[in-house]
């Protein structure tokens, strides 16, 4: 499938305060660096929040679960 661009900014301002602090640097290996940049974007039927951790710059994405599926795991 293709990569869709979605509109990030058309989040509330909470939930893109919520998004652009609570991330995960792979190359920092810290939480809640901050992330800078976001674009938002949906693959094969799944949300992700791509930036750049505003500590390295590195890249840094997060994938937004599904409320309807948010907490249902397959391996239970």
């Amino acid at each position: 499938m293709s990569r869709e661009e979605r509109d990030f900014y058309a989040r509330t301002e909470e939930d893109q305060n919520d998004f652009l602090s609570q991330t995960w640097c792979n190359n920092c290996m810290a939480a809640d660096l901050g992330m800078k940049e976001p674009q938002e974007y949906e693959l094969d039927g799944v949300v992700y929040i791509e930036g750049k951790c505003t500590k390295c710059g590195e890249p840094v994405v997060t994938e937004i679960a599904d409320e309807s599926t948010d907490g249902d795991w397959d391996d239970e």
